[in-house]
């Protein structure tokens, strides 16, 4: 499928992000397009039906990752029903057989990338449930709603007293980012009703609202305490409280979102991106911009247009959007390369540096259909 990671691939890369070099800038449908085949090959890449977690300019691909290819699901049906393309949902329900096969006897998904020392992680599970819940939903395959209901039992039963997981996540440490988490058990609630979802959901968000500064700063954003928080995890914390938010019609939760993703409205930069990650008091130590993290800023602000209509939030969403797909190479032979999208632009930042990862194309393809919805919504309306 690709070339092996070389030293000439790697400084061509490294030569053309520090001479800040982009590539040419088509329709969205041609860059979820791309996208949507680099994710394709990602997944062709272990022969397992699992989406290879990236691809790395040193070593090639590496092994399918549970909690990406999670969320991965839902994408690829929101893609195939734009195209009605049959290889896509045949490509969407093969990911979610694969992950009934790493369903842990726990209910839980483990958060190992490879297929030894496996152990459950909290915001992994969670982030599976969107694929099996999505999978029921589209098939009413039985076996994905046991599945759905298995794991998120075990995140319910993991809950500590107070709303937020303090056990069994990344680094052992605790993550207001499993705002992520509390958003998947509404998926869970969505396909069984069962009111313990709902409640522990809620209950997650009450926490994570008190971890939240008068600056619109969330503390514990980032994977461990001494890391400056990436862009990539506060929009994962901010996404998670304003779609609980919007689906318990809770403003306040609404509100709590809203005062983040204002404050980074600010911050955006002149040609459309975002720092890479940002300090209590939203500086940055970083020249380099996350490009999950803008990708997932898009949708957030999409989705704040879509209640308010405020063009303020379309204009930066749409501007973040052109920044992406200038970094995103569609022209190039290598398959580990082309549609796919940087950890980092330049690709040397410190954060999944000189690989190319499948939570980035993910969110991209989210934000630039969730755009294409809007224009199109818009112009009807």
């Amino acid at each position: 499928l690709a070339v092996k990671g070389s030293p000439a691939r790697l400084s061509k890369e490294i030569l053309k992000d520090s001479l800040n070099i982009k590539n040419r800038i088509y329709d969205n449908d041609k860059h979820i397009k791309a996208a949507v085949n680099w994710l394709l090959a990602a997944q062709r890449a272990n022969n397992d039906c699992g989406v290879a977690a990236l691809y790395s300019l040193y070593n090639g691909w590496h092994a399918s990752y549970s909690e990406t290819t999670g969320y991965i699901i839902p994408t690829m049906f929101n893609y195939y029903h734009k195209t009605k393309d049959a290889n896509i949902k045949k490509s969407a329900i093969s990911m979610a057989e694969w992950e009934l096969k790493k369903q842990m006897p726990n209910g839980a998904f483990p958060g190992a990338e490879t297929g030894k020392n496996e152990f459950p992680i909290v915001f992994n599970t969670g982030q599976v449930i969107f694929g099996i819940a999505r999978a029921f939903h589209e098939t009413k395959d039985v076996k994905y709603k046991k599945s759905a209901i298995r794991a998120a039992d075990w995140l319910v039963k993991a809950q500590n007293k107070d709303g937020f997981w303090d056990k069994f996540d990344y680094l052992n440490q605790t993550h207001v980012y499993n705002t992520r988490t509390a958003w998947a058990l509404l998926k869970a609630y969505d396909a069984t009703k069962k009111d313990a979802y709902l409640k522990a959901a809620a209950k997650n968000i009450d926490w994570a609202l008190t971890q939240q500064l008068n600056n619109g700063w969330f503390m514990k954003s980032a994977f461990h305490e001494k890391q400056e928080p990436l862009l990539h995890t506060i929009a994962y914390t901010i996404q998670g409280i304003l779609e609980v938010g919007r689906y318990l019609k809770n403003q306040k939760y609404i509100n709590s979102a809203k005062k983040a993703a204002d404050v980074l409205l600010e911050l955006q930069r002149k040609y459309g991106s975002l720092a890479g990650s940002f300090d209590e008091n939203w500086k940055s130590s970083v020249s380099w911009s996350c490009l999950t993290g803008d990708s997932q800023m898009s949708i957030i602000w999409l989705r704040l247009y879509q209640s308010t209509k405020n063009k303020e939030y379309i204009a930066a969403a749409k501007k973040i959007n052109s920044y992406v797909k200038s970094a995103q190479d569609i022209k190039s032979e290598n398959k580990g390369i082309n549609g796919g999208i940087k950890g980092t632009y330049p690709i040397y930042g410190w954060y999944a540096p000189f690989c190319y990862v499948n939570w980035a194309a993910k969110f991209f393809i989210d934000a630039l259909m969730l755009e294409e919805d809007l224009r199109i919504g818009d112009k009807l309306s």
